[in-house]
Order: structure tokens, then C-alpha cells, then sequence
């Protein structure tokens, strides 16, 4: 079990959490026109609190995650609330081979900085999707380490030039970066950005 998988149970009960994912889904209803008939791929997607907020604006969605525990908590929430179009998948972009599905927009909150392998799981997103399929990354701007413990492996968030670049390098146009949300933490407050992106 690791340590997404403990946190599980409890992870909706932190009303922070909650009014992230919804300041997020606020922001891509924003920046991207979003269809019923629209396919979409929350990877990271934890209990699923971005996507039930954009679900009633998307068609199929694909909740991917690694931990099983975060998963077992999606099935149920589903379960409970009569929701059709959301299906959970396990998946580790960082060292599974990239599925044969495509999707029209791909979203993400406050996963990749938790992925050594950020580079290869942005390559991943481009290959997963359609083209003119949005690319919707909501993150840590870079900081100085103190938003995690000192075992963090992780990034200690992007900076967004730097993300700006690779996601040229990969083949994606049309970037937008901003800010999307601020996490109060360690009395200090922590920006969250969000990186719209369209693959050509």
C-alpha cells in the first residue's frame, strides 16, 4: 500500500481539496470549449473531484490512476452517485506502455510534480491525443521545497517557461498559461497554474 492508497478513504473530507478542483474545472470550462460528446482522460485523478466537476459537461471519461486505494474510492463514488459516463482505469504512464486509446482533451491536477518521469508521461499525453485535443495541466508554479516533507522525490513544482518549451519541443500549440488557484500551506500561499495546451 502506498501512501495515496491510506490516504484514500479520507481524501474528500479536506474542503480544500474540494474548492481546488473546483476553482480548476472553473478555469478549463474557461479556456476550453467543452462537448457531451467531447472524450477525456483525467490521469492522476485521485477520488475523481475535478472530474465530477466537469462531468456534466463531457462525454466518456477516463479516470486513470495508480493507486488502487484512490480507484476502490472512484468505483464507489460512482456507484453512489448514478454517473454513466466515467470509467476507472489503473494506469502508470511513468512505466506502462501508452494505451491504444485516444482521447479529446486530457487533464491533470497536482500529479506531475509527484512523477520523476514528468517528461515521459508528458510525452504519453501528446501520443494519447486526437489531434486538435487539448492538453489541460493545473500544477505547482516552481517553489523553494518547503510545500512537501524533505523525502519528497518528486518536482518541487515548474517553472512555466520551462514547461512552455517542452510542450513546443513535444508539438503542441497554442499554450496559455495562468494562474488558476493559490494553496494555503505552511502559512504561506502557493500559486497553481494552469497550462492549456492543443495538440497540432
Amino acid at each position: 500500500m502506498n501512501d495515496f492508497d491510506a490516504r484514500a478513504a479520507d481524501w474528500d473530507k479536506n474542503p480544500i481539496r474540494i474548492e481546488r478542483a473546483n476553482a480548476v474545472a472553473l478555469t478549463i470550462h474557461q479556456q476550453v470549449k467543452l462537448s457531451k460528446k467531447m472524450t477525456a482522460l483525467e490521469y492522476g485523478c485521485g477520488t475523481a473531484l475535478l472530474s465530477f466537476a466537469l462531468q456534466p459537461y463531457l462525454g466518456p471519461i477516463t479516470l486513470a490512476d495508480s493507486s488502487t486505494g484512490m480507484l476502490a474510492v472512484v468505483r464507489e463514488k460512482i456507484a453512489a452517485s448514478g454517473v454513466q459516463n466515467m470509467t476507472p482505469m489503473r494506469l502508470d504512464l511513468s512505466a506502462d506502455p501508452v494505451p491504444a486509446e485516444r482521447y479529446q482533451l486530457i487533464y491533470t491536477l497536482m500529479t506531475l510534480h509527484h512523477i520523476p518521469q514528468a517528461d515521459r508521461v508528458l510525452q504519453s499525453f501528446y501520443a494519447m491525443l486526437e489531434p486538435s485535443g487539448h492538453l489541460c495541466i493545473a500544477d505547482l508554479d516552481k517553489e523553494d521545497g518547503s510545500f512537501h516533507s524533505r523525502d519528497f522525490t518528486g518536482h518541487h513544482g515548474f517553472d512555466r517557461d520551462e514547461l512552455r518549451r517542452k510542450l513546443l519541443d513535444l508539438g503542441f500549440v497554442n499554450i496559455h498559461i495562468s494562474t488558476c488557484y493559490e494553496i494555503a500551506k505552511n502559512e504561506r500561499e502557493y500559486p497553481l497554474f494552469l497550462a492549456v495546451a492543443v495538440k497540432k
